[in-house]
């Protein structure tokens, strides 16, 4: 298993892939619809979606904690 230090970049990175993965199948599948071409467009617009994932996921995620931190006991 992993060291705990590295638990901060392993939940940035499961939780960018786990995101940008989602969103980016669900999104190209209701813009562009199913059909032969389908897992092209998906892994073209994933290849943009997974960076974006990760950078806002290292910004937004200590705001998000230090929020939870005051809001609960």
């Amino acid at each position: 298993m992993f060291n705990k230090k590295y638990s901060n970049l392993l939940f940035i990175f499961f939780m960018g892939l786990g995101m940008s993965l989602l969103m980016t199948l669900i999104i190209t599948y209701i813009n562009t619809g199913y059909d032969e071409f389908y897992y092209k467009r998906f892994l073209k617009a994933w290849s943009i979606s997974l960076p974006v994932a990760m950078i806002a996921t290292t910004i937004v995620a200590p705001i998000v904690q230090k929020f939870v931190d005051k809001i609960t006991k």
